[in-house]
């Protein structure tokens, strides 16, 4: 039986009754399955990586927000330069009356990916460096102030998030996030870089540089990650025959979507879904005092 790494709070909150925390991943390396004592907000600012999530993968870059609660479990893979922020809390050591439940715990769809607007991450960001300043001090002064950067950076997170794969495109509009959601929207059907770029009246090397500039990916090094991402899930999580999954992933030929697979993951389709079937046990979880 395999173990799994579990995160303990003595091991990342200075005292008690500290109930915010800022950790900065620059960068994220890989890191085992585990799960926390805590929770945390997983905001994403450059680079790339794989996360797993509860079984399923997510290529995340840019922009992503995961809301990680304490009985998760997850794990970092296949990372590329990946810088992102983990703001670590104890709900039952927040003392503010709040909606925590609402702004902490939005609701549970098959896809647990939301993405932050430009705007979104820039003001996130802001509040972030204030938190990461002020929890360093241990005084009640400094943690009713930590604690209401937490409630805006909470309330900044649930007014400028999206869901890519929601028929919405962002409020505020920006380039790289309409270019998200097209990317999210196109694991079954073509995607046409030149169609969107009319559209949008960018030119095409322009959006190629910005996107490579963020995510450290071209537009369809990212594309047909994300399909291998749905691959794996639906391997692992439904009876799909390989051809009809490769269908569903945006691959026309279920020959070429197999030698893709098995270049990317170092296996077939079918020998990854026999894998996952022998695998399915829960592992024994042990503590660590630092990722």
């Amino acid at each position: 039986m395999s173990q799994r790494l579990l995160l303990r709070k003595e091991d990342f909150f200075s005292s008690a009754t500290q109930a915010v925390a800022v950790a900065d991943r620059y960068p994220q390396h890989i890191f085992a399955e585990h799960s926390h004592e805590f929770c945390e907000l997983v905001m994403v600012w450059r680079g790339n990586g794989l996360q797993v999530l509860n079984g399923r993968p997510y290529r995340i870059t840019c922009g992503d927000l995961f809301y990680i609660r304490a009985d998760d479990v997850h794990s970092y893979e296949s990372v590329q330069e990946l810088l992102l922020h983990n703001v670590i809390y104890c709900p039952e050591r927040l003392c503010f009356a709040a909606d925590w439940h609402s702004l902490l715990n939005p609701p549970i769809s098959g896809d647990r990916r939301w993405r932050l607007s430009e705007h979104g991450l820039n003001s996130a960001r802001s509040l972030i460096r204030q938190l990461d300043e002020e929890s360093h001090d241990d005084d009640p002064l400094s943690a009713s102030l930590c604690e209401s950067l937490f409630l805006q950076l909470a309330i900044t997170l649930h007014r400028h998030r999206y869901q890519p794969l929601a028929s919405a495109l962002p409020t505020d509009g920006a380039l790289l996030d309409k270019l998200m959601v097209t990317l999210a929207q196109s694991l079954e059907n073509p995607f046409d870089v030149q169609q969107f770029c009319a559209s949008e009246r960018v030119s095409e090397r322009s959006l190629r540089q910005l996107f490579r500039q963020h995510t450290g990916m071209t537009i369809h090094h990212y594309l047909r990650q994300l399909r291998l991402c749905q691959a794996r899930y639906l391997l692992c999580h439904s009876e799909l025959l390989v051809s009809d999954i490769a269908i569903r992933c945006g691959f026309e030929d279920s020959n070429y979507f197999s030698v893709v697979f098995t270049r990317e993951m170092g296996m077939t389709p079918r020998e990854w879904r026999q894998r996952h079937g022998e695998q399915k046990g829960v592992g024994q979880t042990v503590s660590v005092s630092a990722r």
